[in-house]
């Protein structure tokens, strides 16, 4: 796995050449400094670390400010491993320019939180479509969740009402359709998870 860090932006739309109107996610991606450089003699496994948004140092505790000095960098807020980058040593700034080859990228976030919330919304339900047979309050209700005598339970994964969205989603095959280096932009086809400044892993 080889990528950077990221923060959304927002959604715009560009036109194509053929001209048509693309909707697109901007993404700021980069740029991220190597913060840390795992070896295979001294951790078990070769991954280099990246850092990505400076962190005031008075809300950072003394450890992290010591493992980002060591890198010469400032303390960062988001901070993940990559197994796949290769030939970059600790201080190292990398930036969007390392996607410019690329056409498709994954892209991973957290889904925008929205609390408890019933099962319509939460699993898609169709709940009770008419006011018949004297119904008043059922109309976006789960029904029956369980039998009597057999099992005497409720199934474990029974789809019902809870804590919805806050869940790491993966983005598969994003196109690329557009790089603004000077700006760290980058421009994919499509929405992904998050979000307007929630913060990005993107992989190719």
């Amino acid at each position: 796995m080889a990528g950077l860090l990221g923060r959304k932006i927002g959604m715009t739309s560009v036109f194509s050449a053929e001209g048509k109107n693309v909707p697109c996610t901007v993404i700021e991606a980069g740029p991220c400094v190597v913060t840390q450089v795992k070896t295979i003699e001294k951790d078990g496994y070769d991954a280099i670390q990246l850092g990505f948004d400076d962190k005031k140092e008075k809300k950072s505790i003394k450890p992290e400010i010591g493992h980002f000095k060591k890198a010469g960098t400032t303390p960062k807020i988001k901070v993940a491993e990559f197994t796949e980058l290769t030939g970059y040593q600790l201080g190292d700034v990398i930036t969007v320019d390392i996607f410019k080859d690329d056409l498709w990228l994954d892209i991973s976030g957290i889904s925008k939180g929205k609390g408890f919330q019933g099962v319509v919304k939460r699993h898609g339900f169709g709940g009770v479509g008419d006011l018949t047979h004297g119904q008043h309050n059922r109309l976006r209700a789960p029904g029956s969740v369980g039998a009597s005598s057999f099992p005497s339970r409720v199934f474990k994964g029974m789809r019902m009402a809870g804590r919805t969205g806050g869940d790491k989603v993966k983005m598969l095959s994003l196109k690329v359709v557009k790089i603004i280096p000077e700006s760290n932009l980058l421009l994919v086809k499509g929405s992904v998870p998050g979000p307007k400044g929630g913060y990005l892993i993107i992989e190719r």
